[in-house]
């Protein structure tokens, strides 16, 4: 059962106010309709995507203990729509308490830097939680159930999860990292059915992008080709970073691997906004690089 006045601190990232602006959009118009509030942290910085640890440790806690404090500072638990930014947070939130009880010099030097901003101290008082896990956990997926008007029936979704969710942090309460079924048991609770496939918990390669171009399409390549070869309709995925090199360079990657896809990516939110009722224009389904046409006419949209 939905826990009620659900509310919490929001962290949008970068990709989704920029690149994927359609996530954006989806995310507030499907927790407006279930009545979930965010607060927008306004004052928020990019977690650095994992590269700020390339040049300094210190410098990534310290930029992610200063996003975790403006939700703390608020008494809420911190809430992404974004893979790669739970991975970074929430990897760094977990480090940091353990620190607490470990190196606590350590934590002191980050709220040196910190108070040197003119903000607030970490204390490790909150969570950070993805936008999946929320909806699986805190609403409730017999909740979520209830809200559906439109049942997502015969439309076959092929889950992608990524890396960064699945596996940045130590400790993952709320799915197997390994063999997940979070999104799958979401597709259910809004009538889709599940498509399984090897490379549904794969980086997608959009690390390797700027210094491995072919090898990253490649890997992206191979995993939209098997979700195809299993029946998929469309790839779903809670990662924008994932969406950027499956869909918006899906027609690059065609060439690479000289097959042609046309397979559509779907943001998750999206996906659940089409159940509540949700019109995809207003989820900016028209935005993306592969159409989603053939997602909306097997769900009956004119």
């Amino acid at each position: 059962m939905a826990s009620p006045n659900l509310k919490y601190a929001y962290f949008p990232g970068c990709v989704a106010q920029g690149a994927c602006r359609e996530l954006y959009l989806s995310t507030a118009a499907l927790t407006k309709a279930l009545g979930i509030e965010l607060v927008e942290l306004k004052k928020a910085s990019c977690c650095g995507s994992g590269t700020f640890k390339e040049d300094s440790q210190l410098l990534e806690d310290t930029v992610n203990a200063r996003n975790i404090t403006l939700a703390e500072e608020l008494n809420l638990p911190l809430l992404t729509h974004c893979s790669t930014c739970q991975g970074v947070i929430g990897h760094v939130d977990e480090r940091l308490k353990r620190s607490q009880q470990t190196d606590a010099p350590y934590v002191e030097q980050i709220n040196g830097l910190l108070k040197q901003e003119g903000c607030l101290p970490y204390r490790g008082s909150t969570q950070v939680i993805h936008l999946l896990w929320a909806l699986v956990k805190d609403y409730g997926l017999d909740e979520l159930q209830k809200r559906v008007t439109r049942q997502l029936k015969n439309l076959n979704c092929a889950a992608f999860y990524g890396c960064y969710l699945l596996r940045a942090q130590q400790s993952i309460p709320y799915d197997d990292p390994y063999k997940p079924e979070s999104m799958e048991n979401v597709f259910r609770a809004v009538g889709a059915t599940p498509i399984y496939y090897r490379g549904r918990t794969q980086c997608c390669g959009w690390p390797l992008a700027s210094y491995a171009t072919e090898q990253s399409f490649q890997m992206a390549g191979m995993h939209i080709q098997e979700a195809i070869d299993a029946g998929a309709d469309c790839l779903v995925t809670p990662c924008p970073l994932c969406h950027l090199n499956l869909d918006s360079r899906q027609q690059e990657v065609e060439k690479v691997i000289n097959r042609q896809l046309g397979l559509p990516v779907l943001h998750l939110p999206q996906l659940i906004a089409l159940a509540v009722g949700i019109s995809p224009k207003q989820l900016g389904l028209d935005q993306h690089i592969v159409s989603t046409q053939p997602v909306l006419a097997k769900l009956g949209f004119s």
